[in-house]
């Protein structure tokens, strides 16, 4: 019976999994936004990345791991996810004997990141709104 109310008082937005918390629905703009949020940027890395990339013209393997404080292993597998879901590429070369990785942001990573801010802006006007 609790969970029943529950059901009728929050509703689970479609699209997300059924461990997610359940989300408040009163307005349309929020239920509009909730199901587009880009699930490759919304990781916390991820977005680090994006975000790095979309006010810089390119970065370094290095010089992103700084910026982010993460390790070697961590911004590998997030740099990879990106690049698979070609938001971003990546440069392989040398400068003198040392290997030198670079990253930049793709045209539609902008796009897609933008999209992402787009929707987070969306939820912050109707929450405040409320």
């Amino acid at each position: 019976m609790a969970k029943a109310s529950a059901a009728r008082n929050n509703d689970v937005v479609p699209g997300k999994n059924r461990s997610a918390k359940p989300v408040k629905t009163d307005q349309s703009s929020v239920e509009n936004a909730l199901p587009y949020l880009d699930r490759i940027i919304h990781e916390r890395m991820r977005l680090g990345i994006v975000s790095a990339l979309a006010v810089n013209d390119s970065l370094t393997f290095n010089e992103l791991k700084k910026v982010l404080r993460t390790t070697d292993g961590n911004l590998s597998v997030h740099a990879r996810r990106l690049e698979e879901a070609q938001y971003v590429t990546c440069t392989k070369s040398f400068e003198g004997r040392m290997p030198k990785t670079e990253y930049r942001l793709t045209a539609p990573g902008r796009k897609a990141l933008e999209r992402y801010l787009d929707h987070m802006e969306a939820l912050i006007h109707a929450m405040r709104d409320r």
